[in-house]
């Protein structure tokens, strides 16, 4: 029976770091401020924002919503990004995405100042994921992913690792994050020859394809850490399930994550930390 690693514990140890950093700033008179922008009331975004709002509160960050209607227009809310960016009383910022159609997602995305870009949404940002400098901030699940393999005493250092997924919010930021912790890392995705041999053979799979079951029992091997970041709606079986079929690699594998209850609750305290530190970065 594999290990399930719960992203509970990790959260909580981080709320514990960050209750006492944020207290040090209030003491300075400092109230570290998130900012979160909406566009519109999708269920995703909606329960994101919960669970955001809910960990900031529980270390001391103050929340300011600015909210828009799904039809709003590009001058709206970009009007919002701009109060954002100016006040000096919002220390980072979280744009719900994706956006609607009718809006210019990567407009909006470029307008915010990366020193208040706490989820990677910036080009400036990325590039310091890239650089592996502190230019703004890593994606939040992202980083989550590096935190809950070090909350349970993972080692990454010489690891063969195999990233299923390609995107900018997970699998490119995290394959450059585990290479940075001296991981071998592979890329793959869903059009991967021969993507379960692939997974056999690493000793840390994440997988981040967005597709519901994508890693099955085929494609893992006993003593194997699997890290799910995938979040789909089985319509069949009325609930929440990730990108791995949990039940078949469970058995095999020596470690797992759970959806939910994995990774989402890491994402949410590293989104608090990142505000934190922005207030930290500016030497206020």
């Amino acid at each position: 029976m594999a290990k399930v690693l719960k992203g509970a514990p990790v959260a909580a140890a981080m709320r514990e770091q960050l209750i006492e950093r944020v207290q040090g700033l209030q003491k300075r008179g400092i109230e570290p401020t998130l900012a979160i922008i909406r566009v519109g009331e999708r269920a995703d975004d909606l329960a994101y924002e919960r669970g955001a709002v809910k960990r900031c509160e529980q270390v001391g960050i103050k929340v300011q919503k600015y909210l828009l209607a799904d039809d709003c227009a590009q001058e709206e809310l970009m009007a919002a990004i701009h109060e954002v960016n100016e006040n000096d009383g919002i220390h980072g910022c979280l744009l719900l995405r994706p956006l609607p159609k009718t809006l210019d997602e990567g407009a909006a995305c470029e307008y915010l100042r990366p020193a208040k870009d706490v989820d990677c949404i910036t080009h400036e940002s990325m590039y310091g994921v890239v650089a592996g400098e502190n230019t703004g901030f890593p994606p939040c699940t992202a980083e989550a992913v590096v935190a809950l393999l070090d909350h349970y005493g993972v080692e990454l250092a010489g690891a063969r690792v195999t990233v299923v997924g390609r995107s900018m919010v997970i699998g490119k930021p995290v394959s450059l994050m585990l290479q940075s912790r001296n991981a071998t890392v592979t890329m793959c995705h869903t059009r991967t020859k021969d993507l379960a041999g692939e997974c056999r053979r690493a000793d840390i799979v994440v997988v981040a394809a967005g597709r519901a079951g994508v890693l099955g029992s085929d494609a893992v091997s006993s003593g194997q850490v699997i890290i799910d970041v995938g979040i789909n709606w089985d319509s069949e079986a009325q609930k929440l399930v990730g990108d791995v079929a949990f039940d078949d690699v469970e058995p095999t594998v020596d470690a797992i994550t759970p959806v939910p209850g994995g990774l989402g609750p890491v994402t949410t305290a590293v989104l608090a930390r990142h505000v934190v530190m922005a207030v930290e970065r500016i030497g206020m």
